[in-house]
């Protein structure tokens, strides 16, 4: 089992920076990829970045160049600094981790609500 809990959200004007957080807790190792999603109101959850195991990371193309995703494996803790907010970037932001191949499993933070004002 994995834990996961999200902080760092809140309300921002645009062009405003914000860092989320998620602390990761039980059995880490066996996870291969961390990554944040986000779900805006009346629309699906999207992945947003993602890192793996073998430090690859990925961007959705929209905030490519404006947000970074990193790990800090001391702390079992994955951030996301989030630059040049927009408005279209308000939603609940949630952290991702998945396991693959033999046992595979999903786990969710409860999210943290970004919201950004123009």
């Amino acid at each position: 089992q994995v834990q996961l809990v999200e902080s760092g959200g809140g309300l921002v004007q645009a062009g405003e920076s914000l860092r989320l957080s998620c602390a990761a807790s039980g059995s880490t190792p066996n996870i291969h990829l961390f990554a944040w999603y986000r779900q805006a109101p009346g629309k699906q959850r999207e992945l947003v970045a993602g890192s793996s195991n073998s430090g690859r990371t990925n961007y959705e193309d929209s905030v490519a160049g404006r947000f970074t995703i990193s790990r800090d494996n001391a702390k079992n803790t994955v951030y996301l600094q989030m630059n040049s907010l927009k408005p279209e970037d308000t939603a609940v932001y949630y952290c991702g981790a998945h396991r693959y191949g033999l046992g595979a499993r999903d786990y969710w933070g409860q999210g943290t609500q970004v919201t950004v004002s123009s």
